[in-house]
């Protein structure tokens, strides 16, 4: 997990398993402040002889304890337990009882993902999706990538590489049907070289093409690139 934070933040990590220990280590030789909110007793113990006096001894669901540890103050909250409820709950508690500007939530069940944006965790973390991403790039097969979700939108920032038999191959953008609310907003050919695209731009087997489209939009977008010349729509 990759978290971008300015110098001399006071960040409280929630959870000290494996994932919130190596967080919270980073973090600390990147001279921010931190406190590591953790219930198991013996795991917060294991911290504090690792890292120091930085462990409150707790359950970062409970508003008692946020308080305790200073939440209102926080600049940051990562919630990175193994638990969504748990890290939803936290992420909930700081930003509407304590106003903290920015939370991180880790999810351990992709399909939880739009929930935790629906309810304006600020940045979601799935090691699932990001490993199936990086997956789906490697397979020979023609899938859309996932780029970014934009968050509050419903719109989504996706990958796709042009097959050699698809309908769109040696087509202008203007000639291909493409869903509501989705538009071609980069292409890379083969060259390597990216363009931004007008009507009139032709694509071309091998063309990596980036597109913002509406999440329940996929399918059709889908359809749309990847289709054979020789499928007919009904």
């Amino acid at each position: 997990m990759v978290i971008e934070a300015k110098k001399g933040m006071y960040i409280i990590v929630v959870g000290g398993g494996k994932v919130g220990f190596h967080l919270a280590k980073e973090l600390v030789e990147a001279n921010h402040e931190v406190l590591v909110i953790e219930q198991d007793s013996v795991k917060a113990k294991e911290i504090a002889d690792e890292l120091g006096d930085i462990v409150l001894d707790g359950d970062g669901c409970e508003a008692t304890i946020l308080e305790k540890a200073g939440t209102a103050r926080a600049d940051m909250l990562l919630a990175v337990t193994g638990d969504d409820e748990d890290n939803l709950v936290s992420c909930q508690v700081a930003k509407q009882r304590f106003n903290v500007a920015r939370t991180v939530a880790r999810i351990n069940d992709p399909k939880n993902e739009q929930f935790f944006r629906k309810l304006e965790v600020d940045i979601t973390v799935s090691a699932t999706s990001a490993i199936m991403a990086h997956i789906e790039q490697e397979l020979p097969t023609h899938h859309l990538s996932v780029l970014v979700k934009l968050r509050g939108s419903g719109l989504e920032l996706v990958e796709v590489r042009i097959p050699d038999d698809s309908r769109v191959v040696n087509q202008p953008i203007r000639n291909i049907q493409l869903p509501y609310q989705s538009m071609v907003v980069l292409v890379v050919g083969e060259d390597g070289q990216p363009k931004v695209p007008s009507a009139e731009t032709v694509i071309h087997a091998g063309d990596e093409v980036v597109a913002v489209t509406l999440h329940e939009s996929e399918e059709q977008l889908r359809d749309a690139l990847l289709s054979p010349a020789t499928a007919r729509s009904f």
